[in-house]
């Protein structure tokens, strides 16, 4: 028997914390969060370049991006490249579920 141990982290998604934060959950450091900040795929809440805040939902996306540069050896460009690719799949997977559940609901 193989015994998985996960660990889980329950995320509201009003609350924010600090560059940090993020990078000490997610495994990546200070330097490669601001690249993904960079090229857009890790929005912080606010503007000031100086001391950056993000919504918690990050942790997730920025978890997500160690995993991917990692696991495919990704520089920050094809990271970039690979996080927008995913978010867009999410975002079709999500508009596909919603048209699913439409279409079942008008054949009722």
């Amino acid at each position: 028997m193989t015994l998985h141990i996960t660990e889980s982290v329950w995320l509201n998604a009003s609350d924010i914390c600090s560059l940090e934060h993020i990078a000490e959950v997610s495994g990546l450091s200070q330097e490669d969060i601001l690249d993904l900040v960079h090229t857009g795929v890790l929005p912080p809440s606010n503007q000031d370049r100086g001391n950056y805040f993000f919504h918690t939902e990050c942790v997730v996306i920025a978890h997500r991006a160690r995993r991917l540069r990692d696991d495919f050896e990704l520089d920050t460009q094809g990271l970039a490249v690979a996080m927008r690719l995913l978010r867009r799949v999410d975002e079709l997977e999500t508009e596909l579920a919603n048209l699913k559940s439409r279409l079942l609901r008008a054949k009722r």
